[in-house]
């Protein structure tokens, strides 16, 4: 890895966990698309889930107080059992599969929630959502938009949404590493060092973006993330079709 793309890696970990600090996702999406140009799908999957483990783990950290532990022990267990049933029929990911994939993700933060009833505050609506967000992460590396439609309805504040969702996205992360570890292995030195660089300059991102999510309102929190995540998205779904021609 040259200095030129070091340096440029070094400032996209930045503005992504930035992004995640404030919105709760969309960085990881921007962070994944990079990847991909720089490695094959199962490598910048797993390098996703290294950098994004040491930033939604963070998030998580500095949020503690807000974090909904019953809700979140409810969740662990649906990723466990979507991680189980990848295990075992060995997925293998296909690019073009991941972008369309991830392209398309975006369309759940505008259905209409409120006729659907989702809420993760409902221990089998919770148990749903950690299958999604299991299934999702190892499958194509990101599941945020999916988690999200299952917290807009429940009774919390934005800050604990934001530190409830950092904490399973990390765990869901950290089972995308155990899944592809043996692509991540194959990295040579100089990539290993680059993501030791990566994982303070993630923390300070998430800590930044932290400080700004604090000064939003749960209106325009709610209002931008749809945005943000669909423009994303609108990119990911264009280059996927492209490669299909």
């Amino acid at each position: 890895m040259t200095v030129v793309i070091l340096i440029g890696m070094a400032v996209t970990v930045f503005l992504t966990s930035l992004l995640s600090g404030i919105f709760g996702m969309a960085g990881g999406l921007i962070l994944l698309w990079v990847l991909l140009f720089l490695y094959p799908v199962g490598t910048a999957i797993a390098f996703h889930g290294i950098i994004q483990m040491v930033s939604n783990g963070s998030r998580a950290w500095f949020s503690r107080a807000y974090i909904d532990y019953r809700i979140l022990g409810i969740l662990c267990l649906g990723v466990a059992v979507s991680a189980a049933v990848l295990f075992s029929v060995n997925y293998v990911p296909d690019l073009v599969i991941v972008l369309i994939g991830v392209g398309l993700m975006p369309i759940l933060v505008w259905l209409p929630v409120k006729r659907l009833q989702l809420d993760a505050s409902k221990p089998l609506h919770a148990f749903i959502c950690g299958l999604f967000s299991g299934a999702l992460t190892i499958s194509v590396g990101v599941a945020g938009p999916t988690v999200d439609i299952f917290f807009i309805r429940t009774q919390m504040d934005r800050r604990k949404i934001i530190a409830t969702k950092a904490s399973i996205q990390t765990l869901s992360h950290l089972t995308k590493v155990a899944f592809y570890w043996s692509a991540a292995s194959g990295l040579p030195t100089s990539d290993w060092i680059s993501i030791l660089l990566a994982a303070p300059i993630a923390i300070l991102g998430a800590h930044v973006g932290n400080g700004i999510l604090q000064k939003m309102t749960d209106q325009n929190f709610r209002a931008w993330t749809r945005w943000v995540v669909t423009g994303v998205g609108a990119v990911y779904f264009t280059q996927g079709l492209l490669k299909l021609i």
